[in-house]
């Protein structure tokens, strides 16, 4: 279990936004190469785009459930409301561990304060004043209680 955790904090902390650290430290089991993880989480990295929007910790998160659970079939609504069911519990859960799901808020930014789009460096600062490693941390610590059967809402 540590292991992924690690994996997922260790690629964050070698430059990787705060989504493709969760994603690609599980490729393999999704039969997806650590390139094609990481091209296809780059964009949710800083609340998506550097918008602030959704932790991209938690669209990771997302993205391994929609792996796991997600339906194959544009008319099975019954598999979409399971995957989604799936991916409200674990926001739940990110936001009691984390007090929100919402970059600019786990940051403490100003709602109106537009962000550029060019990332900050990774520095000694950068790190002592982000708490990103924590949500990816997170991220991936609930991603292993949920596959090894945790229930949140239970």
């Amino acid at each position: 279990m540590e292991s992924k955790i690690e994996k997922a904090v260790e690629l964050f902390k070698e430059g990787f936004n705060c989504s493709q650290a969760v994603v690609a430290a599980y490729a393999g089991e999704y039969g997806f190469t650590r390139e094609q993880a990481l091209k296809m989480a780059a964009s949710f990295g800083g609340g998506i785009g550097r918008m602030r929007q959704t932790c991209g910790a938690a669209c990771g998160l997302f993205m391994l459930a929609g792996l796991e659970t997600g339906c194959t079939d544009g008319k099975n609504r019954e598999g979409k409301e399971e995957n989604y069911k799936v991916v409200q519990m674990l926001a739940e859960e990110f936001k009691k561990r984390n007090g929100s799901i919402i970059c600019a808020e786990l940051l403490g930014l100003a709602k109106s304060a537009p962000t550029p789009p060019t990332p900050e460096e990774r520095t000694a600062e950068y790190f002592k004043k982000r708490p990103c490693v924590k949500m990816v941390e997170e991220a991936a610590r609930i991603w292993e209680e949920y596959r090894a059967g945790k229930r949140f809402d239970e």
